[in-house]
């Protein structure tokens, strides 16, 4: 159930569930009401993915009467177009025809069904999705310019907050980019959640010795950090979050730490080489995989899956503050294959 992050208000299940059975049963329609308009968001999210993908595997099925190498070699090209990737795909492929023997399978109408359940099966392999486990914790957001990193803290913000009574506080570490200070800020007002900042070209590790400081007089439960977006200069990014990483493990060692990638699912491959370049500089925990609403690209998602050794955290369909999600391999599956 989407209880935990970005679910349902403690608040409002207390008052829910202290009554009786009705009161149970209004609490279950509450919270299917809600997983329903999350998987509805998912749906309408992930359109230009299962275009690419779904549908085009649907034509080729009906072209195919029993399964033969000419299926296989088609669906191949289908998975690498949609940036599956060469690897990925070749996995897939294995583990499909292997599965196919296995049931006995022999009718090209069926390929769907099983290849579904593949899917399913590499996009779980990391499950850990879990964000925020204890308190306090300090949540340090990394990735190129670009990417909507800002824009997902201000909504991680907003539904800890709004969703969770979770207290929180900003941190503008991103003090190379013009304007993100004020970027932060604004999201900021939106959810009435104070910002640390200092001014363009500050020290980005002042800043966050600041916010430590001010976190740890006003308890909060959630620092989210943003960070500088460069990549170009790794030795500069890399020492900046050294930087970064000494004064939270001197000034907050009691906080859980976790260090989110961002990550544009319309670059499509070249998502995988910024996590692979990020994981150098930095003990990456979880991703977040943005813009999958606006891109045919969305099946770039089971490479980073697949072949990186960071789970998939969440997810982002929409513009809207609901639409960034905790990443559910299974709805995840069920969406594309709709």
């Amino acid at each position: 159930m989407f209880k935990k992050l970005f679910g349902i208000k403690e608040a409002e299940e207390k008052e829910i569930t202290e009554s009786d059975d009705d009161r149970e049963i209004e609490l279950d329609e509450v919270i299917e009401e809600k997983e329903g308009n999350f998987f509805s968001r998912l749906t309408e999210g992930l359109v230009k993915t299962k275009k690419d993908i779904t549908d085009k595997i649907d034509n080729l099925i009906n072209n195919y009467g029993e399964i033969d190498d000419d299926l296989f070699e088609e669906l191949e090209e289908i998975l690498i177009m949609a940036d599956v990737g060469m690897k990925t795909t070749m996995d897939i492929i294995d583990e499909l025809r292997e599965e196919l023997v296995e049931r006995k399978i022999k009718e090209s109408s069926k390929v769907k069904e099983v290849l579904k359940d593949v899917v399913y099966s590499i996009l779980k392999e990391n499950n850990d999705h879990t964000l925020i486990t204890s308190s306090p914790t300090v949540m340090l957001v990394i990735g190129v310019n670009g990417v909507g990193k800002t824009t997902t803290i201000g909504k991680i913000a907003y539904q800890l907050k709004t969703n969770e009574n979770k207290k929180v506080l900003l941190a503008a570490g991103d003090t190379f980019r013009a304007a993100a200070n004020e970027q932060l800020i604004e999201w900021g007002n939106r959810s009435d959640i104070n910002v640390i900042s200092q001014g363009e070209g500050s020290d980005a590790a002042a800043v966050i010795y600041d916010a430590i400081q001010s976190a740890k007089a006003k308890d909060i439960d959630v620092l989210l950090c943003d960070t500088a977006g460069r990549l170009h200069n790794k030795k500069n990014l890399m020492n900046e979050l050294n930087k970064i990483f000494k004064i939270i493990d001197r000034e907050y060692p009691e906080a859980k730490k976790e260090v989110l990638l961002v990550l544009d699912a319309t670059t499509g491959q070249n998502a995988i080489s910024q996590a692979k370049l990020f994981s150098e500089v930095a003990d990456v925990t979880g991703l977040v995989l943005t813009k999958l609403d606006g891109t045919a690209k969305g099946g770039v998602i089971l490479p980073i899956n697949h072949e990186l050794d960071i789970p998939v955290k969440l997810i982002g369909v929409g513009e809207g503050i609901e639409d960034l999600q905790v990443f559910d391999p299974k709805k995840f599956t069920d969406a594309l294959f709709e």
